[in-house]
């Protein structure tokens, strides 16, 4: 159901969206894809990257405990095979202060059978037998240094197939949030995500399987064409770029990650103003230290990365949004840990 590049993915909408409790009211999450540091510009190495930020998560853990905040640290094979990084998250695990995903980078989690290139940085590109194989790998890894068998996943570059949803179900996965609804990447041999909203849905008939897309919302004055409009944005930086200039479109996904804290601000009402009862926010890890992404690249800059946190969480708190943990989201989906 997940389509692969050439196939386009609008037909998971087809599925109904999640029914949430009355009372469930405005909630917000934050999910951390946690992994090495590696050359983003760069080709595809299994070798040669770093785990320096491991070392800062207790920072960003420390700092979202003061709101009670419960995040999400999606880990790939290069952070579990890290000693300081598997105590980490099995201490926050253990005490239920955060969740432990999968977040599979294909490049460097085995086996390795595949070459390494961009079409096959996409794990939903791969055969149904190698995925399946990794995504085994990496969770089995998982369990065996936090203790706990992950039930949520999230591939590398956003990147599902049409073999996805079967692995993932077979293997006691509850929920997938690999959509970053409203983006297009089948110019990297990726997904299309492009006329998939932020509402969570179901990928089975069986409502066994939820997916959880990052949320991204349009603003501007054709804010309501913004789905019919997004082809733009995927297909022409240029055009893109003209309609954000000109406020007539914007796609504001929510994250730290080049995105202002007054466009997520105006994101959040904008969401909040369409009725969207959970927001899902998302950032790389290697962002927690300077000099590893191109959006913190100085102390300054990370200075800046904590200032937007609290401005946005401050916003949330004053719109009546609470934060949610991932055992609190299954409850309220009526999801059971198997």
């Amino acid at each position: 159901m997940f389509s692969n590049a050439q196939q386009g993915s609008g037909s998971l909408e087809k599925n109904k969206h999640l029914h949430l409790p009355a009372d469930f009211g405005r909630r917000f999450l934050i999910s951390v894809d946690t992994e090495e540091e590696f050359d983003w510009d760069g080709p595809f190495k299994r070798t040669g990257h770093t785990t320096l930020s491991v070392g800062k998560l207790q920072r960003f853990q420390s700092f979202v405990e003061k709101y009670d905040i419960k995040p999400i640290y999606f880990v790939d094979y290069s952070i579990i095979e890290n000693d300081e990084a598997a105590a980490f998250l099995k201490s926050v695990s253990a005490s239920n202060n955060a969740s432990v995903g999968v977040h599979l980078h294909p490049w460097i989690n085995p086996p390795f059978e595949e070459e390494t290139s961009p079409y096959n940085s996409y794990a939903g590109n791969l055969p149904k037998e190698l995925e399946e194989a990794k995504i085994v790998a990496l969770s089995d890894g998982i369990e065996d240094r936090t203790g706990k068998r992950p039930i949520i996943y999230r591939a590398g570059r956003y990147g599902v197939g049409p073999n996805s949803i079967e692995i993932l179900a077979k293997h006691g996965f509850l929920i997938d949030s690999s959509v970053r609804s409203r983006f297009d990447y089948r110019d990297q041999s990726g997904p299309d995500f492009s006329h998939i909203g932020p509402d969570p849905f179901w990928l089975d008939h069986e409502k066994g399987l939820l997916e959880l897309p990052l949320t991204t919302v349009f603003s501007g004055l054709l804010r309501k064409q913004g789905d019919f409009l997004s082809a733009l944005f995927n297909r022409s930086k240029m055009a893109g770029a003209l309609f954000s200039k000109s406020k007539v479109l914007e796609r504001i996904p929510l994250t730290p990650e080049g995105v202002s804290a007054r466009e997520a601000k105006e994101a959040i009402d904008i969401a909040f103003d369409d009725n969207l009862k959970l927001l899902v926010f998302s950032f790389h890890s290697p962002s927690l230290s300077a000099g590893h992404t191109p959006y913190v690249k100085t102390d300054e800059d990370l200075d800046r990365f904590y200032d937007w946190w609290r401005e946005v969480i401050d916003h949330l708190l004053e719109r009546g949004a609470s934060p949610i943990s991932l055992d609190q989201l299954m409850a309220a989906a009526g999801l059971k840990d198997k």
